[in-house]
């Protein structure tokens, strides 16, 4: 998996999602939102804190009904993952079953294991439960449903490509997650995405700041127009 230097995932950490998609705009023009961001299915149910969660995705897919074949894999398999990784990791795990999301495909048994092997953060297309013991273990955690139980429980398939709210994320993509959802960045573009994002606060301070006035008037909106 390629990396990059720890430096540009702490400065995209000082920036919140939408501010990150913003630089993404910038730096490699639009994209389809399916290759840019989560949609509105997506849920925080435990935050990160002041800072967006920041990792490397590391995917895989799961059957929590069906007992599909797993095709040789383990859950520990994915776990030893995380473990080797030596950077950290958001956990993505995407619900395949037939029919999809009605079990949970992860509890709080696994992010405290999730946790200790160097996870940062959890982004779920399926359901979570457990999520007071999640929030125990510090494992910062999104979404797109809750049910208290599964029935044989299968890891099928890590470091494929999965879709999670919309949005499709690749084994080593850069995830920024908080509170608005995640923002998926490319390692090939990071560091200049991290760049650009001082050039959005800053061009978005403006904004706020002229807007802020006291008593802003119709000839204050004239000479906002007239610069723009």
């Amino acid at each position: 998996m390629k990396t990059i230097d720890q430096s540009i995932l702490d400065t995209l950490a000082e920036y919140d999602s939408a501010t990150v998609q913003n630089a993404g705009i910038l730096v490699r023009g639009y994209v389809h939102a399916d290759d840019d961001y989560t949609d509105p299915s997506i849920q925080e149910y435990i935050s990160p804190g002041a800072k967006p969660a920041v990792g490397y995705a590391l995917t895989s897919t799961w059957t929590p009904i069906t007992g599909s074949d797993s095709s040789g894999y383990v859950r520990t398999d994915y776990f030893d993952s995380i473990a080797k990784a030596n950077f950290p990791v958001i956990v993505v795990q995407q619900d395949i079953d037939k029919p999809s999301n009605r079990g949970a495909i992860i509890g709080d048994g696994m992010a405290y294991q999730m946790k200790a092997l160097g996870a940062v953060g959890a982004l779920i297309e399926g359901n979570v439960r457990d999520v007071p013991g999640i929030a125990d273990a510090g494992l910062p955690l999104w979404g797109t449903g809750r049910v208290p139980g599964h029935g044989p429980f299968n890891m099928i398939e890590h470091e494929i490509s999965v879709t999670v709210a919309s949005l499709r994320i690749h084994p080593g993509d850069i995830l920024v997650c908080d509170a608005d959802g995640a923002t998926r960045v490319s390692v090939d573009e990071a560091a200049d995405i991290a760049k650009m994002c001082a050039e959005v606060r800053a061009k978005e301070g403006g904004l706020h700041r002229f807007f802020s006035v006291p008593d802003f008037t119709l000839d204050n909106w004239a000479e906002w127009k007239a610069k723009s």
